[in-house]
């Protein structure tokens, strides 16, 4: 037995051999290797990081990776694209400049790293370093007139940056800057805080605590001064059949300065306009106005204010009744007659219009083009001679039209 073993040996390991290549090619075949760029970059996690270190240099956030692999593991990285991870491991590196691998790691089998793009890093790696900073206030602009501004407060009035001692030896200041152009209110505002270099320039990768400030300033109108409402006058009225849609006066609230601040105090808190004349306006009025003012009593810029007015027609409906049908596009040889021979039409638009509408602006007629003879249910159109001016409705909203050849006598309906 064993003698017959020892001489046929090789020709069992040929059929295990072949055995095992069967079994692979089916394997294959039901379950084929693809090539493939994963659909998403893969996100790089950085671990390891020394942290009295910091990273000084733009390290991509991505990396593309292309695997080969059984269509069945494709269809669990496509279910989990989180199967797939880059790590950057940067364990025990000290300050200076590096080069890295990135490592892929994937949690399932049987699969093969094609490529990776990119596959290494460089990067530099420096000490971290931090400052304390007082913060700078930096005002623009000018209150409006007759106001001024108290002393400023800042909480906190100190911030620490931190990031690589390169980049922190550049910082030079902090400023937050502030607008006052205009302001007549109390000023309270938390705004970012701004990390500069000796040349006025932002200072980029460092972190900053606390990000904002905020800044609160007193703001107090000075004596002799004081904001008025304006009141508009009118007299006379728009055009008949027209109304007012509005009045707008801009500014809202102007100024006023006397040398007796006593004269300011003892005003009603309004200024009248002089006289706006609207009769007979039939459009909108766009125009300057000067103001009444009591005497020793002055305004403070313009002289003068804007007022706008919306004028706008009326809208209304009127009925015109009995209006005749008239025929279009009748064939050649052919008669018809219509029923009924009259309908209402009811119009709305601008009441002026309206009122110079008569019958011979207006025009209903029935459109018979291509129609055979027979009887026919046809809509009506109603053409306005005026502008502006809308049909609401047709009643009836249908005509009856009987057609029939000329000649041929037609049975006439009963209304």
């Amino acid at each position: 037995m064993f003698r017959w073993i020892s001489e046929n040996y090789r020709t069992f390991l040929w059929a295990f051999a072949l055995s095992i290549a069967v079994w692979v090619a089916a394997v294959t075949s039901a379950d084929p290797d693809e090539t493939r760029l994963l659909d998403a970059p893969v996100p790089v996690q950085i671990i390891g990081q020394d942290p009295s270190l910091v990273i000084n240099s733009d390290i991509p956030k991505e990396v593309e990776v292309t695997l080969r692999a059984p269509r069945s593991v494709w269809n669990l990285i496509d279910a989990d694209p989180q199967i797939v991870q880059a790590i950057l491991d940067i364990s025990g590196l000290s300050s200076g400049e590096h080069s890295i691998e990135v490592q892929i790691q994937i949690d399932a089998r049987p699969i093969q790293i094609v490529s990776v793009g990119p596959g290494t890093i460089t990067f530099m790696l420096e000490s971290l370093a931090t400052q304390t900073l007082s913060v700078d206030l930096s005002l623009a602009g000018e209150p409006a007139v007759g106001y001024q501004v108290g002393e400023t407060s800042l909480e906190p009035v100190e911030i620490v940056v931190a990031g690589a001692q390169s980049q922190v030896q550049k910082v030079a200041r902090a400023r937050v800057s502030v607008d006052l152009s205009g302001i007549r209110e109390n000023y309270d505002q938390t705004l970012p805080i701004e990390v500069l270099d000796e040349k006025g320039q932002p200072v980029e990768g460092i972190t900053v605590s606390p990000e904002t400030i905020h800044v609160s300033m007193p703001v107090s109108q000075q004596g002799g001064y004081r904001d008025v409402a304006i009141k508009v006058i009118t007299t006379g009225r728009v055009a008949s059949g027209y109304r007012l849609t509005d009045i707008s006066v801009f500014p809202p609230v102007v100024t006023v300065f006397a040398g007796d601040p006593q004269l300011v105090s003892e005003l009603p808190g309004v200024l009248e306009t002089q006289a706006l004349d609207l009769q007979n306006a039939q459009e909108d009025i766009n125009t300057r106005i000067a103001l009444n003012l009591p005497e020793g009593i002055s305004i403070v810029g313009e002289q003068t204010v804007l007022i706008q007015v919306g004028v706008s027609p009326i809208e209304s409906s009127i009925t015109l009744a009995s209006e005749k049908v008239e025929i279009t596009g009748l064939g050649t040889g052919l008669s018809a007659q219509v029923l009924p021979l009259n309908v209402d039409v009811i119009l709305s638009g601008p009441l002026p219009l309206l009122d110079t509408l008569t019958r011979q602006g207006i025009r209903v007629t029935v459109d018979l083009t291509g129609l055979l003879p027979g009887t026919h249910q046809v809509v009506p159109k109603v053409e306005v001679l005026i502008s502006d001016i809308v049909v609401e409705s047709i009643l009836p909203n249908t005509i009856e039209v009987v057609i029939s050849l000329n000649g041929v006598p037609t049975i006439t309906p009963t209304p």
